[in-house]
């Protein structure tokens, strides 16, 4: 419902969950992409710096919506990390 997806966003854009980000116990795939306007680089620098397993991708020419703009590079960043982190 439109009313509940609303309070449920206005809810999430106020919450700050970075002391949370150490706590982060599984491998973390982190792709930007270098023209993000939306969340610049020392956003993705910040996140990758505080989740201890992280791997930081860079996607060259690309903003915001990766697998939009991107999407052959996307899905191959994400095979290779799940393949990566196979248990």
């Amino acid at each position: 419902h439109p009313a509940g997806m609303r309070a449920m966003l206005f809810a999430f854009a106020e919450a700050d969950l970075r002391n949370m980000l150490s706590t982060i116990e599984v491998p973390t795939l982190l792709l930007y992409g270098e023209a993000d306007q939306r969340s610049p680089l020392n956003v993705a620098e910040n996140l990758h710096a505080r989740i201890p397993i992280s791997k930081l991708v860079i996607i060259p020419d690309v903003g915001h919506e990766i697998s939009h703009e991107a999407p052959e590079i996307f899905n191959a960043e994400v095979r290779s990390f799940l393949r990566e982190n196979q248990e």
